[in-house]
This record gives C-alpha cells, sequence and structure tokens, in this order.
C-alpha cells in the first residue's frame, strides 16, 4: 500500500454531480437547472417563506389576541401528590429541589402548589406560590410554608 493506492472506504463517499462540464456529462447545457424562470439564473434567491405564489403558511394563520411578554408561567404541583412525595421521601420538609428531583417540575420552572387533594402530614413547603387553598390545607394539617422569591431560583 503507498499514497497512488489510497481510496476512501466505501461506501463513505457519494458521487459528486459534476454541472456545467460539457454535454459529455450528461449535466451540460442548462446544468439540471431546467429551462427558463428565475430559478435558471444566476444570483436566484427566493425570500423566506415565499411558497411559489401560494399564499404563505405565516399569512394564512389567523392572527388574534395579545400575548404578554411579562406572563410568568408556574408548574402546578397538588396536594395529593405533595402527600405521596412526603410519604415516599419520608421528609417533614419540602423543597423545590425535592420536587424537581423527583420528576414533578424542571429545574428551571417556577413552582406553584395547587389545592386538589388532601394533605394529611405536617409538613413545612417551600414553593415560589401557593394558591390560597393550598395554604390553608397544609397550615390547617400543623404544617407551613414559605414562599421563595422567584427570581432568586
Amino acid at each position: 500500500m503507498n499514497l497512488s493506492n489510497i481510496t476512501p472506504a466505501k461506501g463513505s463517499t457519494k458521487k459528486r454531480k459534476r454541472v456545467g462540464r460539457g454535454e459529455g456529462s450528461g449535466h451540460g447545457g442548462t446544468s439540471t437547472r431546467g429551462h427558463k424562470g428565475a430559478k435558471s439564473r444566476s444570483g436566484y434567491s427566493s425570500k423566506i417563506g415565499f411558497e411559489g405564489g401560494q399564499m404563505p403558511l405565516q399569512r394564512r394563520v389567523p392572527k388574534f389576541g395579545f400575548t404578554s411578554p411579562n406572563r410568568v408561567e408556574y408548574k402546578g404541583v397538588n396536594l395529593d401528590t405533595l402527600q405521596a412525595l412526603v410519604e415516599s421521601l419520608g421528609n417533614d420538609v419540602i423543597t423545590p429541589q425535592d420536587i424537581i428531583e423527583n420528576g414533578l417540575a424542571g429545574k428551571h420552572d417556577l413552582i406553584k402548589i395547587l389545592g386538589r387533594g388532601e394533605i394529611k402530614a405536617k409538613v413545612k413547603v417551600s414553593a415560589h406560590k401557593f394558591s390560597k387553598s393550598a395554604q390553608a390545607a397544609i397550615e390547617s394539617a400543623g404544617g407551613s410554608v414559605q414562599t421563595i422569591d422567584r427570581l432568586a431560583k
């Protein structure tokens, strides 16, 4: 083996279509661009979203309403889920880290405790927000709530 007879591994390369190299190549003449029209000419570039004259998708989809750029999204965790978490962990303190580690929220999510179900355990819960019913249920079970500032994740 020497430098004059080494080749790429079988199947690792594709045969390149060499256009504009004469009629004998099979890709001469129009160089696979077809006849006439903007796409056959040099310097052609289409606009983003152009669909050949058909009404583009971004103009077909209806637009209405208002989306606030300041909206804050919370990941909801209900009391019955929290009760199951307390039983599985055996802790009397639940932090956002415990909720994240058990797959109930993502690591960048803000957590809100919601009032569905009931909680029997006396537990101290830390979260970014609490619904009034959830806060009342936790405190009536003998627990306490601690609201974390959402900017200091």
